[in-house]
């Protein structure tokens, strides 16, 4: 319990992590603030303040968010907005000065008295000589918003006047340095990249972890017989469980995946098997000539589908497998295609009614019960189940539901048509309907989840 509990945690994390980070460098690189990067939601039970951005803990799980500044102004820019702005302009000059951002999360009294001596005689220099005492004091120019707030500060000696007297003054200037910083101001392609980026670095995640599990030594089965079924092609044709397979048509074997392939790719011709079989300490070299039958399976979304077998199972026996890095590299983005689209296949079956819901989705103990049981099972399992879900991470996020990245580039494509964005009420009715439906999904999939322990 404790190793499933701790396995899913570290799991959600790493994967909440890697998708907000996707949001964070994107918004970092195109010169939007971010005002803070979370790990869960509120209540804020840590953070810790590094250059402008808080990165913090909170004490919700299952997310995290990435807050860029203008994230919470309605229609038009007000002095509530830029009043927000300015406290964290404020944050930056003490961080700046004191050269501990790590403590600063509010404005102290006293770390502002070592500004006002400052403040003052930057009031009173010439242009030239504030910018010899801004590298002096602060170790860098100064910003344009830094410098307004500073000539304010300089006048009221406390930084909450200050930046309520500027807010109210509202100049040209400060608006112009804020909506270069606030992301709804940005360009539609700037936001668009932004956006997309959490999703796609959960995707891109995967291809880098499968690149580095199969250089570090990836475990298959061997293709070695285990239980024959009764009444198939394998059993009538006289296979025998030990045998161990070493070619299909006189093509060489190497795992069991091979020989599942094989088969199923047959479309019922005969295939002729040599195989290697152990009899009285000897080995023996036999071969023989099996037609696949075609029967319906259970694929892995609970849907019934017709496969061609003969009626095998592996008996267990597992070799490893290491690539050098750019054969795994080429493994690794081949496989993760492979999985991209098994899972685009599985949601469009659970949409149109193919795959029953209630089979298809687990909740939170659902990912607990199987992170354990990877853990359990070797770096090797835990490591194709995180590629798993950072899959399924990245591709639900682009779905066009309200409150998912998705719904926000749907936001992005009817602003794109009108040529303008839709109005505010709009989008708030429509993250709420999103809101709601993901609450009802989550309380769905836990009950699912409690329902599955109950009648197992």
């Amino acid at each position: 319990m404790l190793v499933s509990i701790l396995s899913a945690v570290f799991i959600l994390g790493l994967l909440i992590i890697v998708h907000e980070a996707g949001h964070f460098v994107v918004a970092k690189r195109l010169g939007i603030r971010v005002i803070r990067f979370s790990i869960g939601y509120p209540p804020k039970i840590w953070g810790i303040r590094l250059g402008e951005t808080e990165y913090a803990l909170g004490a919700t799980p299952l997310g995290g968010y990435v807050r860029m500044l203008g994230d919470e102004v309605g229609e038009d820019t007000g002095s509530e907005d830029t009043e927000g702005y300015l406290k964290e302009v404020a944050l930056d000059l003490l961080a700046a000065k004191v050269g501990d951002g790590l403590a600063l999360k509010a404005v102290e009294p006293r770390a502002e008295e070592l500004l006002v001596p400052i403040a003052e005689r930057l009031a009173a220099a010439s242009e030239a000589e504030a910018a010899t005492i801004a590298l002096a004091e602060f170790h860098r120019p100064l910003k344009p918003e830094e410098t307004m707030l500073l000539e304010e500060f300089a006048r009221t000696r406390s930084f909450e006047p200050a930046i309520k007297a500027l807010s109210a003054r509202h100049p040209e200037r400060l608006l112009e340095r804020f909506r270069s910083r606030a992301f709804p101001n940005q360009r539609l392609a700037k936001r668009i990249a932004i956006v997309m980026a959490g999703p796609l670095a959960n995707i891109l995640f995967a291809p880098i972890l499968l690149t580095a599990i199969t250089m570090y030594g990836v475990p298959y089965l061997l293709p070695i017989v285990g239980k024959i079924q009764a009444g198939m092609p394998a059993a009538q044709a006289g296979l025998k469980g030990g045998d161990r397979i070493l070619s299909i048509n006189g093509h060489p074997l190497k795992s069991w995946q091979d020989l599942s392939t094989n088969v199923k790719d047959s479309k019922g011709t005969a295939l002729t098997i040599a195989v290697d079989r152990k009899t009285a300490g000897k080995v023996e070299r036999l071969t023989f000539d099996i037609k696949p039958r075609l029967q319906a399976e259970k694929n892995v979304y609970g849907s019934s589908t017709k496969l061609w077998i003969i009626g095998v199972l592996p008996r267990g026996d597992e070799g490893t497998e290491r690539l050098g890095p750019l054969s795994a590299a080429y493994r690794g983005c081949v496989e993760s295609v492979s999985m991209v689209c098994s899972l685009v296949v599985g949601i469009a079956q659970m949409v149109d009614g193919t795959t029953p819901i209630r089979k298809a989705l687990g909740g939170p103990i659902m990912i607990a019960q199987m992170a354990g049981r990877e853990a359990h099972e070797g770096l090797a399992n835990l490591v194709w189940f995180i590629v798993m879900l950072t899959l399924e991470l990245g591709i639900i996020n682009l779905l066009p539901v309200p409150m998912l990245d998705g719904g926000h580039l749907l936001f992005f494509a009817c602003e794109g048509i009108r040529g303008k964005p839709l109005k505010l009420r709009h989008r708030e009715l429509a993250l709420q309907v999103g809101l709601l439906l993901l609450v009802a999904l989550m309380a769905f999939v836990i009950f699912n989840d409690i329902a599955r322990i109950v009648h197992s």
